[in-house]
């Protein structure tokens, strides 16, 4: 069996995806280490992996484009954070790797100096994208607008035209400061933004067609398998069991980018509609907000347990929570605020599991009348679902782990057939 080591960035949302494919993997008899958030390896060790932290230094750089005023702006602070974290992100995995020696390494897609690190070492590595993937198609729109799907001569000349502009403002931010990171490691500049995310050996996305776009031009590397849903506390609070009405659940970003406002405006917006409102706000204070009779907020909570008793999801577009809502079949309204949350929102409309409301007309009113359509979504929603549990999830990841890069032309994974380093 495999020594496999995996490294994150500092998100939750990134680490808890990745969770189930380590147990899957452990469960087959790999030896998992894992370098993550400080504090999440004391719950990592308690699922029995190797845990340690990763640099001090990553998790003092925040993530801070909600500062930003528009959505350019906030590209370049997104930029300049992971360039940031690649300084110390790099180092940091070529130490884990010098310590662990795995046979196999999988870094987290947002560890830009991570992935640069791993390609370095020259062994077998993988990386993994919890989010829309921003490798562009002649099939699909322009990433980062949320466009829809181009339909005749004039959606097709819309796409030529957008893609450079939108394409082209993302190379010129990041590849000069990406290819510095490169260069320092000895490693060839990227030409272009596509090949960050081709050069891996192999992608495992955490989504599936039809909430993805098809695309007929991605690399055989890219493998989707579906959302890999974990939760920390898989139980049910007590006071589920207590609430006798259909439950909306209304769902921030783990990451602060001042979605607060989502929270107030679906108490409000739902305080007189047959429903019970269940809030959850991670990265904010509870305290600061109106809460009707009919609503419950709570600063964290484990989705799971809820959304099986939910008839929508309120999501600030976030991929995580939107696709855990949607893998059980429950329909989506979602709020997208930036980052990538204007695609996944796209998506969710597309698909007609639910509805999208941008954040520039977000009120109350408005928030109430897109919840009403989404219920009225759930055929579409149960069609991602059955979409979702054919792509097979963590067994799937796994799945291609194993078969593409550790076994051995005869057909083994033993341990003498392994890059041992």
């Amino acid at each position: 069996m495999a020594r496999i080591l995996a490294y994150t960035s500092p998100a939750r949302g990134h680490l808890f995806p990745l969770t189930p494919i380590l147990v899957e993997l452990r469960r087959r008899g790999h030896d998992i280490a894992l370098r993550t958030l400080a504090s999440e390896v004391p719950l990592m060790r308690g699922l029995g992996f190797d845990a340690a932290p990763i640099s001090e230094r990553i998790e003092a750089i925040d993530h801070d484009d909600w500062k930003a005023s528009n959505p350019r702006a906030a590209l370049v602070h997104a930029v300049a954070t992971f360039v940031a974290r690649a300084q110390h992100d790099a180092p940091d995995l070529r130490q884990a790797i010098a310590d662990e020696r795995p046979d196999l390494v999988i870094v987290d897609i947002n560890s830009w100096g991570g992935m640069a690190a791993a390609e370095v070492w020259g062994g077998r590595w993988a990386t993994f994208c919890p989010f829309p993937l921003p490798l562009s198609s002649r099939d699909a729109p322009a990433y980062g607008p949320g466009f829809p799907p181009a339909r005749g001569p004039l959606g097709r000349l819309r796409d030529r035209i957008a893609r450079p502009l939108f394409v082209g403002m993302l190379e010129r931010m990041l590849l000069p400061k990406l290819n510095r990171v490169r260069t320092q490691l000895g490693l060839d500049p990227f030409k272009d933004a596509d090949a960050m995310f081709s050069r891996p050996p192999l992608l495992l996305y955490l989504t599936a067609e039809p909430f993805e776009y098809p695309r007929s031009d991605w690399p055989d590397s890219v493998v989707m398998v579906g959302p890999c849903e974990w939760d920390p506390e898989p139980e049910a609070p007590a006071w589920l069991a207590e609430i006798d009405q259909p439950i909306v659940l209304v769902t921030t970003s783990s990451e602060f980018q001042g979605d607060g406002r989502l929270i107030q405006a679906a108490l409000d917006g739902l305080k007189d509609e047959p429903v019970f409102v269940v809030a959850t706000l991670p990265a904010g204070d509870p305290a600061m907000f109106r809460v009707p009779a009919n609503a419950l907020l709570e600063r964290f909570i484990s989705h799971g347990p809820v959304l099986d008793r939910a008839v929508c999801a309120v999501t600030h577009g976030g991929m995580g929570a939107t696709q855990k809502a949607l893998a059980r079949g429950v329909p989506v309204c979602a709020v997208p605020f930036g980052r990538d949350q204007l695609e996944v929102a796209r998506r969710v409309e597309v698909a007609r599991a639910g509805t999208r409301l941008p954040a520039s007309r977000l009120t109350p009113e408005r928030l109430r009348d897109k919840v009403r359509e989404a219920m009225a979504c759930r055929d579409g929603a149960k069609r991602i679902a059955s979409a979702f549990a054919a792509a097979g999830g963590p067994v799937a990841a796994a799945d291609a782990l194993e078969h593409r890069l550790l076994v051995t032309s005869s057909g083994g994974t033993t341990d003498d057939a392994l890059r041992v380093r």
